[in-house]
């Protein structure tokens, strides 16, 4: 496996801290490059997962270790961020929401509880699941995706390796082949931001497709901090008109700039 394989840095501990910062910075450099040449997977499996949320269907994220964090932030980056409701978007990790923060010893090889962790929300085939392994063959994953099959309920899968295991079991597969790791095996460094980028890319593209930016604004999110306030009181004012504290009074009485809109816009 490419994750695996050996760095193309020696003596990691004898180098200067900026030798150690330019390293990893050449090799971050190779990652967009990476992650263009899967595009055309990573449009399908956007189209397939934006088909189901468009009928009401649910996207869940299903993973381990840094796969599987970074599937929970995406998932709980999507409320605040567009409005949505927080079983819209549902992240999983092997191990459970304390393995967010403390690793959970063998959790990635339970083939059993993947499936089990995702009947917790009574996943159906109006659903997307989406798999993220890095290895591409995490037994947590896999096997979950295979009993989404058996069930009817349409899979993606998001792996850093090329012909991996997870192409075997997922319909939709996005293999991004990102290469050694500046610290041999660490793929929390270059798979990791690559599979961030991949998850940024599903959630923006069926958000937008969903309807909860207008232009290029997030109208549907929510106003949890005087930052967003202030952000959403201006977008008002230029889809207005209106002055500023007009704008504000208004926003924050209707809840969201898309209907502080509307109502001004009825006036």
């Amino acid at each position: 496996m490419f994750t695996e394989s050996e760095s193309n840095f020696k003596n990691l501990d004898e180098l200067s801290i900026a030798e150690l910062v330019a390293g990893i910075n050449q090799e971050d450099q190779s990652i967009a490059t990476s992650v263009e040449k899967a595009m055309p997977e990573i449009t399908a499996l956007v189209e397939a997962c934006y088909s189901k949320m468009q009928h009401g269907g649910r996207l869940f994220y299903l993973g381990a270790g840094t796969s599987g964090r970074l599937g929970v932030v995406d998932a709980s980056e999507c409320p605040p961020t567009y409005g949505v409701a927080f079983d819209r978007v549902i992240g999983i990790m092997a191990g459970g929401d304390g393995a967010i923060r403390k690793a959970v010893e063998f959790a990635e090889d339970d083939e059993q509880q993947g499936i089990k962790d995702l009947m917790q929300f009574n996943v159906s085939p109006k659903d997307f699941v989406v798999g993220i392994t890095a290895s591409g063959r995490t037994p947590y994953v896999l096997s979950a995706l295979q009993a989404c099959k058996e069930m009817g309920i349409l899979t993606g899968g998001i792996a850093c390796n090329d012909n991996s295991s997870l192409k075997k079991v997922a319909d939709y597969t996005v293999e991004v082949v990102t290469g050694p790791e500046f610290v041999t095996g660490s793929t929390r460094m270059k798979a990791g931001t690559a599979t961030k980028m991949v998850l940024n890319m599903i959630t923006t593209s069926v958000m937008i497709k969903l309807g909860h930016v207008k232009g290029n604004k997030m109208v549907d999110m929510q106003l949890t901090n005087l930052k967003l306030i202030d952000r959403g009181t201006k977008m008002v004012m230029e889809e207005t008109g209106l002055d500023y504290e007009t704008s504000k009074m208004v926003l924050l009485k209707e809840g969201s700039v898309r209907n502080a809109i509307e109502k001004i816009q009825g006036w």
